[in-house]
């Protein structure tokens, strides 16, 4: 059944009260209005507009490359068609780092210009001074550890994060910090699950997962793997619920066969 019609928004107090009582958050990935039109019907809390859209929308190998500027395009696409998740847009990589001024420029610009409900931000301790910025001038702000793409020529790889005890303890420490600076929410990005159990137990800030085990308060997926549009990825942690690379690919191979063929258009599909 469609919620479209609910009068009620999620919001960062209602994802705090659905941690309380032990109900679960569904997040997912939209990048245009029409894709957007469809999770937020179907029941989805919380969308993000995500800097994967590098990825999936402009075929980048990285996150790195998209611009302030395309992800408020592909925020401003979204909003226009949510009526009760909440919309979360990331802050892409050179928008933030190492910067607090700019960082809260870059989230100011996001607020203003694409009308969303918070903004996400990748890091622990090094970027503890722009996020109490951000959240200083009254804007939401999601924090993202573990495996954090922007960071991916650091890392070198996108292997499971804190498996080793000095890494895991730092993830911790830094949820700590993170929760403490006011953040409404947590993603935890492919780390052990016992890990991730660990640190939803211990902070009172609602945790959503993304490869890291049901112990956290949510789950999060880019709607185009679970959605089988890309097949050319496949970790451990993604459940693909359709096969629309498939569906797709006949059905357009399909209307280049009527189209050749002169079966399309036909004597009831013309004027």
């Amino acid at each position: 059944m469609s919620v479209e019609s609910t009068v009620w928004a999620v919001t960062t107090y209602r994802l705090t009260e659905m941690k309380q009582r032990g109900e679960k958050i569904a997040m997912l990935t939209s990048y245009d209005y029409s894709m957007a039109r469809i999770v937020d019907a179907a029941g989805v809390d919380v969308i993000l507009v995500g800097d994967s859209a590098a990825n999936v929308m402009a075929g980048y190998e990285t996150t790195l490359p998209i611009t302030l500027d395309m992800m408020i395009y592909h925020a401003r696409s979204v909003v226009r068609a949510v009526n009760r998740a909440l919309v979360v847009v990331d802050l892409p990589f050179g928008t933030y780092q190492g910067n607090s001024k700019v960082a809260l420029d870059s989230a100011i610009r996001i607020m203003k210009e694409t009308e969303a409900d918070a903004v996400k931000i990748e890091g622990g301790e090094e970027i503890l001074e722009s996020v109490q910025r951000i959240l200083s001038a009254g804007i939401p702000v999601m924090g993202h550890l573990g495996l954090t793409p922007q960071s991916i020529h650091k890392f070198g790889t996108y292997a499971v994060r804190a498996k080793e005890e000095a890494e895991a303890e730092k993830l911790v420490r830094d949820a700590h910090l993170l929760s403490e600076a006011g953040c409404f929410a947590i993603v935890l990005e492919k780390i052990p699950a016992a890990l991730a159990a660990r640190v939803t137990s211990e902070i009172p800030t609602p945790t959503i997962g993304i490869g890291a085990g049901p112990g956290c308060d949510g789950q999060v997926l880019v709607i185009h793997d679970m959605l089988g549009i890309n097949k050319g990825f496949s970790p451990r942690f993604l459940r693909r619920y359709a096969d629309l690379r498939t569906v797709m690919t006949e059905a357009v191979g399909h209307y280049v066969q009527d189209v050749k063929s002169c079966d399309f258009p036909n004597e009831k599909e013309q004027y």
